[in-house]
């Protein structure tokens, strides 16, 4: 017990350099993908997708998605995997540590544009770097058709009059024929300049609150 206990902190130490985690956040985080997967060493989509609480969320699609693949689990491969281990899932959830008092400016920006890259690929479905007109639209009609106070047709208009708005926004000398290819990652970061993401990324329906995680090693 003392040994396999022992190899354990090991390998959570050994997380904890790559993820910021302190062994208690991991341990924590163990233990809930333990439930997930039914005490399996993977999990998959279909794991995520009983958890009650992503139920009725509009995009429970891509925050699912988001968590296989490939672009978020900090490699350097692109693609959609069907089951991840342990240190991929605590790869994904570690976009949503929030910075702590010792956290440089640097450091803050950084870990800054791996939220919203970790929000971009969510809309990029198809991995080409590039959100298109077909792409937004389908997120945006989720978000308000399922919502049952819009109808698709409207959901739609609203999604094609959003993205002209963000063509004239970043290509203001655009003719009326010209074709706009969509949102790249430096378009995104100007769209969304300016808004706080610390507390508005974070994730619950994990039963974990990534708000109130203090990061850091652990000093015990």
């Amino acid at each position: 017990m003392g040994a396999s206990q022992t190899r354990s902190d090991h390998e959570h130490q050994h997380l904890t350099d790559k993820t910021g985690f302190s062994l208690e956040q991991i341990k924590n985080l163990h233990k809930r993908f333990q439930q997930l997967s039914g005490n399996e060493e993977t999990i998959s989509k279909e794991d995520l997708d009983r958890i009650p609480a992503l139920a009725n969320n509009p995009i429970k699609k891509q925050i699912i998605g988001a968590f296989f693949d490939k672009r978020n689990q900090h490699q350097d491969e692109v693609g959609s995997c069907d089951e991840i281990g342990f240190e991929q899932f605590l790869m994904v959830m570690s976009h949503f540590r929030p910075p702590t008092l010792k956290t440089t400016d640097e450091e803050k920006e950084a870990m800054r544009k791996e939220k919203l890259r970790f929000l971009f690929n969510m809309h990029d479905t198809d991995n080409d770097g590039t959100i298109t007109l077909e792409e937004y639209r389908k997120v945006v009609e989720e978000l308000l058709s399922k919502s049952g106070a819009i109808g698709q047709e409207a959901a739609k208009a609203i999604a094609d009059a959003a993205m002209l708005e963000v063509a004239s926004t970043n290509v203001p000398h655009m003719a009326p024929d010209d074709f706009y290819e969509g949102i790249t990652f430096e378009h995104f970061e100007q769209i969304l300049k300016g808004l706080e993401m610390e507390s508005r990324m974070h994730i619950r329906f994990l039963d974990v609150d990534t708000t109130t995680m203090r990061c850091g090693k652990s000093t015990s």
